[in-house]
């Protein structure tokens, strides 16, 4: 297996970087969901040709944008010198995800857009009988648009076993904890319900990801899966995690300079 840890670390450093020198924020929720990232970008099928046969990855929690553009850098698809052009004046890459950038297949951040988008891809792909898997990263505060729950039923009518769901289950949202605004829980049994094939895992734990994304992989499948990723917001920077005010917090030099001695001790 690869060293996902590392991987991950990586990512996060660099996206630490790109925010901190756009002056922007969402850095907790980048940092949740950079883990299952890390795993599904090794084994997604997609090069820097973007072959009409790749996998097809959206991420509808556009607001993840950094840590879609780092990957994509290491995948070829973007050049890595653009990272350092992330949200500033004129650039292409501002904070949410956006199909101006090469390899982002639709825009992503408005809540409760990315999964009717990937039915309608996994439903193409069906009905050509072409055998490239959709992949969809959600929020779990997207659990409470109502596109969410007509997808989680359009998708088993149509046998979409080509299509992955993965929930970012951080525990927060825009306004406060999932808990406060709109409980969805017990998760796991409301996809079921829906007729889905279910995984819940832990969203930081690689070898759990690696097995929930490589069955997602399988042509055994019948039907369509959802990941429930059970993750902490701002994961990998003590004081980044669990707080909201980090969704919307830029990061200032003392806090940057903090962040990053985290990260480098953990990747030792």
């Amino acid at each position: 297996m690869e060293d996902y840890k590392e991987i991950a670390n990586n990512a996060r450093k660099k996206v630490l970087e790109m925010v901190h020198l756009a002056g922007t924020s969402h850095i907790g929720s980048n940092f949740s969901c950079m883990d299952v990232l890390a795993v599904l970008f090794s084994k997604l099928n997609l090069d820097k040709d973007l072959k009409d046969d790749r996998d097809r990855f959206i991420l509808s929690k556009g607001w993840a944008a950094a840590a879609l553009y780092y990957f994509l850098s290491e995948k070829g698809v973007i050049p890595k010198d653009d990272l350092k052009t992330y949200c500033q004046p004129g650039s292409k890459y501002i904070g949410l995800a956006e199909p101006d950038v090469r390899g982002v297949e639709v825009a992503g951040g408005a809540m409760g857009h990315g999964l009717p988008m990937a039915v309608g891809m996994a439903l193409g792909a069906k009905l050509s009988g072409e055998k490239w898997k959709t992949f969809v990263l959600m929020s779990d505060g997207e659990l409470d648009c109502g596109t969410t729950w007509e997808c989680a039923a359009l998708a088993p009518q149509h046998k979409l076993n080509n299509l992955t769901v993965i929930v970012d289950c951080n525990d927060f949202q825009a306004m406060g904890t999932t808990k406060e605004v709109l409980s969805m829980e017990p998760l796991a049994d409301k996809w079921k319900a829906f007729n889905w094939d279910v995984a819940e895992i832990d969203g930081h734990n690689y070898v759990q990801i690696n097995k929930a994304i490589t069955e997602s992989f399988k042509s055994t499948r019948k039907r369509p899966l959802v990941i429930i990723a059970r993750t902490t917001k701002g994961k990998g920077v003590s004081f980044f995690e669990r707080k909201l005010e980090w969704h919307y917090k830029n990061i200032d030099k003392e806090n940057y300079i903090k962040a990053l001695s985290e990260l480098n001790n953990n990747g030792k």
